[in-house]
Formats: C-alpha cells, structure tokens, sequence
C-alpha cells in the first residue's frame, strides 16, 4: 500500500474515535427518547424529536465547515497557531469535562428525559420534544465540532471525512442495538474505554498548546529539549503521524511538554478509572411493629 494511502488509513482514527464517542452520546439520548414515546403510545412524536436532530446536525455541520474554511485561510500563520493554541485548549478542557460528566450522570439520564419529555408532552408544545432533541445533538455536535477543529490540521480532509462517517455509520449501529436491546447493553464499560482514549488524546492536546505556546513565546520556560527519536519514530512517518495526531507525541519535546502530559494523563486516569464507592443501602424510617 503506498505511504499516502497508509497515511489517510492509519489518521482516520482520531477522528473516528471522537464521532463514534459524541455519536453514541447524542444517539443513545434519542434512543431514549424513542423508546419511552414508543412505551406510553405516543409513536406520533417520533417527527417531532427528528426535526429537532435534523436542525442540529444543520447548524453543527455548517457552522463546522464555516469555521475550518475560514482558518485555513491563513494556513502556516500566527493567526492560525493562534487559532489551533486556544482550540487546543478549549478542546482538552471540554473532552475533559463532558466524559466526567457522563461518567457520573449515566444512570440517571434515563430518568432525567424521561421527565422532560413528559413535561413537554403533557404541556402540548409539541415543539418542546424537537427543542429538547436540538438542545442534546447540538450540544454532541458543538463538541464533535470544536473536538475536529483541533486535529484537522495535522489531517487531510479526505481522513477527516473517512473518520466521521465510519465513527458516525458505528455510533448509529448501536444507538439501534439501544433501542431495540435497552439495559442488556454494558454502556458503562463502552464509555469507560473511550474514555480513558480520550484522556490520552486530551493529554496530547495540552502538550500541543504547549509546544505552540512556546512558539509563540508566550511560555518563556521549560523550553529545553529533552530527547530527540526523530531517528526511531519520526513525526513525518505513518506511525509518528498517527501518534502525533491520536497520542501527542512528539519526537523533540520540551520539558513543560512533557510535565504537562504526565501529569494531567496520571491525574486524569486516577480519578476516571477508579471505581466508585457502591451507595448504602437506605436506612428503614420505621421500625418493624
């Protein structure tokens, strides 16, 4: 296979994981919606909750593209360093706290809908169903948007493309297995797994706004080099472009780059993986007579 092709191939990954993470999200919060107007009777609804993704997946899409055309203008300029730096930032901060987030709200977000969905039905706004389906793929997508943008740049557009539409066709494969198989599904662990993924690419991330940070000598220290593997793993290649992309790796990196990784991925591991205190069992309020 020649390199080009290995290179579109291998740097699908990134993208891939990030639309299959965010497209199970959004696609298990429709799912939900789904089947609970499919329990109580209310099949009618189901155009209502698609309006509302379909308006979504509009304004994420073209806002997405706006946004890419716009800095690729200034391609190889500080404005575009600028640009990656604070998407960079915004990136690895969001990732960060959305996959917390579902970590401790996962069990209850059946529950959560549900009552929003009832709210909105029992008051006859039918348009509330569509907002609330708006409101969940478009905050996935504002993510999946801002998530992109800072890894298009080290990707062509043909691996960007490739990437979501796989991540995508996956991500709704299992929302139908949701749908259709409910809680024999073992979603805890699936979101475990991405998650610790998107700990490593968050990880890199920060050392990238790093590195251009120190570029763009805003950062004056920790700038020694420690190492350079350009000649076992160069960042040119297939292989230390994907780790680049999907890893931060980096095959000169300076001392903050390094402490900035170690740190932040150790800490973020720690707390993500380890297991949470099983809750005790409620307390009688009355006394048996």
């Amino acid at each position: 296979m020649p390199y080009s092709h290995r290179k579109v191939l291998f740097s699908v990954i990134p993208v891939l994981v990030i639309f299959l993470r965010e497209g199970v999200e959004a696609s298990l919060i429709i799912a939900i919606l789904l089947a609970y107007l499919n329990r109580v009777g209310l099949r009618k609804h189901f155009a209502d909750v698609f309006l509302g993704v379909g308006a979504a997946l509009v304004l994420a899409t073209v806002g997405g593209v706006i946004a890419y055309l716009t800095v690729r203008e200034y391609d190889g300029s500080t404005a575009q360093t600028i640009f990656e730096t604070i998407t960079y930032l915004v990136a690895a901060g969001a990732m960060t706290y959305m996959t917390f987030w579902m970590r401790g709200h996962a069990r209850g977000l059946s529950g959560e809908l549900q009552s929003r969905a009832d709210a909105a039905v029992s008051g006859g706004a039918r348009l509330g169903l569509a907002v609330l389906a708006f409101q969940a793929v478009g905050r996935e997508g504002l993510e999946t948007v801002v998530f992109t943008l800072a890894i298009a740049f080290s990707t062509t557009g043909q691996s960007t493309l490739i990437g979501a539409a796989i991540g995508l066709a996956i991500s709704l494969c299992i929302a139908f297995a949701i749908y259709r198989l409910g809680h024999r599904i073992n979603l805890g662990r699936f979101f475990a797994v991405i998650g610790a993924l998107l700990m490593v690419f968050g990880a890199g991330l920060l050392a990238n706004a790093v590195q251009n940070m120190q570029e763009l000598h805003w950062i004056p220290f920790g700038t020694q080099v420690l190492w350079n593997t350009g000649g076992v793993l160069s960042e040119d290649g297939t292989l230390g472009d994907i780790a680049h992309s999907f890893l931060g790796y980096a095959q000169s990196p300076t001392l903050l780059q390094t402490l900035v990784y170690v740190v932040y991925l150790a800490l973020a591991l720690v707390f993500f993986l380890r297991r949470r205190p099983a809750q005790a069992p409620a307390r009688r309020t009355a006394s048996a007579a």
